[in-house]
């Protein structure tokens, strides 16, 4: 498995590559650049010096100076910058006219490998000069650039020193920034933590930055919600178990007092019909007749528990079993039905839940809704189960009838499905109620 690292070692890693980057390229463009000013200056110096001497000693050779008074002249040249001044006589001897820099000044020397970066090709000029005594000397101009290279150097590490103390603080100010979101996605997990736990009422504070005081908001909306659903699962359970204990009770008192009671008269008559006086067909036909009673009860009894008919026959044809049940029941009730054939083969654990689903929203309507009318649908298309309920009646407030443990049983059932839920209602308008699941290709 990939080791994970931390955000704050991850954005330091790219800030520090970022910086090395900056820094490469900050330092080519200077060397660049560098290099550039040297080789400006140095040919500016030159052509000065050249211009010099041509303006100023263009008659030198009518002028009546010997070598020496060459010297002097030319040493007025010794002030111009970046060059070294030589004269060189008839036999090769070289006369220097620029001082050399002192060995003082070479204490702030650049490294040498910064010399080799900006130090170019410079040109070189002679200029020959003739003395009164028809003697020949050449001037000699060449590019000395270490003073250019020793300022540029300076001005290069000063430039550094500033992109680097920029950088630091650039760091500093990002960390201090992310201490404080890395504090503020410290909270917003601890919440995660108690929310995992099932602790839904503590609630995400109010942050200054705007992203993750949305998100605060979203967690606290989630746990509202999720703190709802809670309490209302609570309720349907503690619901279906009152309910559960209602009908287990109910089915108690239906054998007792029906089957108890007729068992008990069908074993007094069997009694009687011992005696050699009983009149034995009136007492046979009592026993058949409390029999077929049992029997009509004890098939109330199942069909209350699970209908058999579903097991038997499908879906569909208990569903129109239902319908006529309840049309029976409620004569100034219309119910159409509108089903596939193909929801017969369905899954058990589908059926038995959409005919609970169904087996509610008929009992729901004839309680509550003083409908006239009511339209069932149950249609597959492709690998969807589409369902339909939708009534003429008096309807309610989403608000007010959604609190209901009918709907509510709805809902969790059809969730149960991997499904969706909706209701549509309004006072005056009916309700439609709206289920959209799954299933296997049939």
């Amino acid at each position: 498995m990939k080791k994970s690292s931390s955000l704050r070692v991850q954005i330091s890693y790219r800030i520090f590559l970022y910086s090395v980057f900056i820094l490469m390229l900050g330092g080519a463009v200077a060397i660049w650049q560098a290099r550039n000013a040297v080789q400006d200056e140095v040919e500016s110096s030159i052509n000065l010096a050249l211009q010099l001497v041509k303006l100023g000693f263009s008659t030198a050779p009518n002028i009546n100076m010997n070598e020496t008074g060459w010297l002097y002249r030319l040493s007025g040249l010794n002030q111009t910058r970046h060059l070294n001044i030589q004269i060189k006589d008839s036999s090769g001897r070289m006369t220097d006219i620029t001082e050399k820099t002192p060995e003082g000044a070479l204490v702030d020397m650049p490294p040498q490998w910064f010399i080799d970066l900006v130090s170019g090709v410079y040109p070189k000029a002679e200029y020959p000069i003739q003395t009164a005594d028809k003697k020949p000397l050449t001037l000699i101009i060449q590019a000395n650039p270490l003073d250019e290279i020793i300022e540029i150097w300076q001005e290069t590490v000063n430039f550094f020193v500033t992109i680097c103390a920029l950088l630091v603080l650039t760091f500093l100010a990002v960390h201090l920034v992310f201490n404080k979101t890395l504090n503020t996605i410290g909270i917003i997990i601890e919440n995660l933590k108690l929310i995992e736990t099932g602790e839904y009422r503590q609630k995400l504070p109010e942050f200054d930055t705007q992203e993750y005081d949305h998100i605060a908001r979203a967690i606290n909306h989630m746990t509202e919600v999720l703190e709802l659903t809670r309490r209302q699962n609570q309720a349907l359970t503690q619901h279906s178990l009152q309910i559960q204990e209602e009908e287990r009770q109910r089915l108690s008192q239906e054998l007792h007092d029906e089957l108890g009671q007729s068992l008990t008269a069908v074993k007094v008559m069997a009694a009687t019909a011992r005696h050699q006086q009983a009149d034995i067909p009136p007492i046979m036909a009592s026993i058949t007749e409390i029999c077929d009673h049992l029997m009509a009860v004890v098939r109330s009894m199942m069909q209350q528990l699970h209908p058999l008919i579903l097991t038997e026959l499908g879906l569909k044809a208990t569903i129109a079993e239902l319908t006529r049940h309840w049309r029976e029941r409620n004569p100034a009730l219309t119910i159409n039905l509108q089903c596939d054939d193909q929801v017969d083969h369905l899954d058990q654990h589908i059926t038995i839940q959409l005919f609970r689903v169904i087996q509610e929203c008929l009992t729901n309507i004839n309680r509550h809704a003083d409908a006239t009318e009511v339209n069932i649908e149950v249609v597959i298309a492709g690998d969807r189960l589409q369902m339909h309920i939708q009534d003429n009646g008096q309807g309610c407030e989403l608000d007010e009838c959604s609190t209901g443990f009918g709907l509510l049983g709805m809902r969790e059932r059809i969730k149960s499905l991997d499904g969706r839920f909706k209701v549509v209602s309004k006072p005056g308008e009916g309700m439609s109620i709206q289920a959209n699941m799954p299933v296997d290709s049939v």
